[in-house]
Formats: C-alpha cells, sequence, structure tokens
C-alpha cells in the first residue's frame, strides 16, 4: 500500500521570555491551517517549558498540501516567528518532491528528508 502522506514534525526554539508569544502565533497558524488549507489533515502543538520551545507534527494529505502551507500559511508568519524563535531540526516523513526539499533549504529549516519503508495503521 503507497501514500502520498507527509508527516512533519518540527521545533521551534522560542527566545528567553518568549514562549508564550510562540504559543499564541502558532494558534494564529493553526486556525489559519483549519479554516484554509484542506489539505493539512491534522496539525498538533506541543509546548516544553523544560526546553522553551514548541514542538509541532503537522499532517498534509500529499506534497502539494505541504507547498501550498509553505507558500501561503507558513510564508505568512515566518518573519514574525523569525523574531522570536529559532527554527529546526525539521524532520519531513513521505515522499518530498525535490522543489520542496530546496524550498525548505532556501528556509533553512534545517530539513531532513526520510521516505516510509515500513509500517501499519489500525
Amino acid at each position: 500500500m503507497t501514500s502520498n502522506h507527509i508527516t512533519v514534525v518540527y521545533k521551534w526554539t522560542a527566545q528567553p521570555e518568549k514562549l508564550d508569544e510562540l504559543a499564541s502565533i502558532y494558534a494564529d497558524v493553526t486556525d489559519a491551517m483549519k479554516q484554509n488549507e484542506p489539505g493539512a489533515e491534522a496539525v498538533h502543538i506541543y509546548v516544553s517549558e523544560q526546553e522553551n520551545a514548541l514542538y509541532v507534527r503537522d499532517e498534509f494529505e500529499d506534497a502539494a498540501a505541504m507547498g501550498f502551507h509553505l507558500s501561503t500559511t507558513a510564508a505568512a508568519h515566518f518573519p514574525q516567528l523569525l523574531a522570536i524563535a529559532t527554527p529546526g531540526p525539521f524532520f519531513f516523513f513521505g515522499d518530498v518532491p525535490q522543489e520542496l526539499k530546496q524550498a525548505t533549504e532556501q528556509m533553512q529549516l534545517g530539513a531532513e528528508f526520510a521516505i516510509h519503508t515500513a509500517g501499519f495503521d489500525r
């Protein structure tokens, strides 16, 4: 069974005293994705006060949905995020086309890519 599904797991480390602001921005990101990105299947945000960081898991139905996200919601919030946090690393799981890999390199996300080899869902 093959799937075009792409999962992205990543971290943003906030500057001192900026974790609440970072979480607030990601609440806006989540709302925008829910309302405007039908190919975004799930988004989950986890706060680590110990690390002063957010961990995020995005689920996209395919590379086109991920590309749409990068060019819209992510692009709109990226400058605001960079002003208060450091991105990365970003882990992309699934078949990510070369042009999207290059886009993540331009964004300096510290991206790593892995293609699904085995597993199952219940």
